[in-house]
């Protein structure tokens, strides 16, 4: 376990129990992205770093019964707190690293990413993984329900170029990492960047 992960894993660990008392309202938001995902009926789709598993449900509503949801975590209390929510009945929870997931390639139709960017270690190689299980012309979606200057002033600091989530430095991350950017909205109550992993990625 490298220090980035037990670092991840103390943050969170220390705030799972409380997380979704935290943000009770973010539940529409969660469920509007979703809904611009475009999921269907049978999709396969991971929720990577599902935390409490607040999209689990909209996405088990998204795929219909026949459809496969699977929530990933790093951090067992963030798992421990969606069983308690009941989010386990609605889709299978992994205590996995999403920089090594336990999954075949190709093996999804999409993957879905709340907040989840900030917190990669190496976001060009851990974007790439999620690219490896997916097959061509599935998709990605990387969500939070503010968006990035509301984010900043939450926590106290200005926003920067440097910012990995701006569309300027976004858009080539995700294209060096086996994705197309197809549409990137940053607005006060979302953000919501979607991708598409290329049928024939270029050498």
């Amino acid at each position: 376990m490298s220090d980035d992960h037990t670092h991840v894993q103390e943050f969170f660990g220390a705030r799972a129990a409380d997380w979704d008392r935290k943000f009770p309202g973010d539940g529409p938001a969660f469920t509007t992205a979703v809904t611009a995902f475009g999921l269907r009926p049978g999709d396969r789709v991971l929720d990577a770093g599902c935390g409490t598993g607040r999209a689990i449900t909209a996405l088990r509503a998204a795929v219909g019964p026949t459809g496969i949801v699977l929530g990933a975590d790093v951090t067992p209390q963030m798992l421990a707190a969606a069983r308690r929510a009941g989010r386990d009945a609605e889709g299978s929870l992994l205590l996995a690293d999403v920089a090594r997931l336990p999954l075949r390639d190709h093996v999804l139709d999409a993957v879905f990413a709340a907040g989840l960017i900030a917190h990669l270690p190496d976001p060009a190689a851990n974007l790439r993984e999620l690219a490896r299980v997916v097959r061509p012309g599935g998709r990605l979606a990387l969500f939070h329900p503010i968006g990035r200057a509301a984010l900043a002033a939450r926590h106290g600091r200005e926003l920067t170029a440097d910012d990995m989530r701006a569309e300027h430095n976004l858009r080539p991350l995700l294209s060096g990492s086996g994705w197309q950017m197809t549409s990137y909205a940053d607005e006060d109550d979302r953000f919501l960047v979607l991708a598409v992993r290329p049928r024939h990625p270029h050498p």
